[in-house]
């Protein structure tokens, strides 16, 4: 099993930056691929970035494309986001994830494991 703790949430305004965590253990980290996965209020879970195992390959929702950056310290077993620019739209409860799928993918599905998320406020 894999156990994952994200931080680094919190109240921001608009154009403002964050950088979210995402500490895992349990397993080889560098065995999965990480996602970040957000849920706004009333809204569904959805897929923000993801990156492979070895970090070499990246994903990103066209939404935060350009102003998010997902990557990761193996060594470490956390995986980061980057959040520049941050808009009021970003409000969301942010969850990191991980899949068995080495190469990286966007599929929620795919994803066994799931934090518990850190809320993330954007204010105008």
């Amino acid at each position: 099993q894999v156990q994952l703790v994200e931080s680094g949430g919190g109240l921001v305004q608009a154009g403002d930056s964050l950088r979210l965590s995402c500490a895992a253990s349990g397993r080889t980290f560098s065995a999965y691929t990480m996602g970040w996965f957000r849920r706004a209020p009333g809204k569904e879970r959805e897929y923000v970035a993801a990156i492979s195992g070895t970090g070499v390959t990246t994903y990103y929702a066209d939404s935060v494309k350009g102003r998010f950056t997902i990557s990761r310290e193996n060594a470490k077993s956390t995986v980061y986001l980057q959040m520049n620019s941050l808009k009021p739209e970003d409000t969301a409860v942010y969850y990191c994830a991980a899949s068995p799928i080495l190469g990286g993918t966007r599929s929620l599905n795919n994803y066994a494991y799931w934090g518990r998320g850190t809320q993330v406020t954007v204010s105008s």
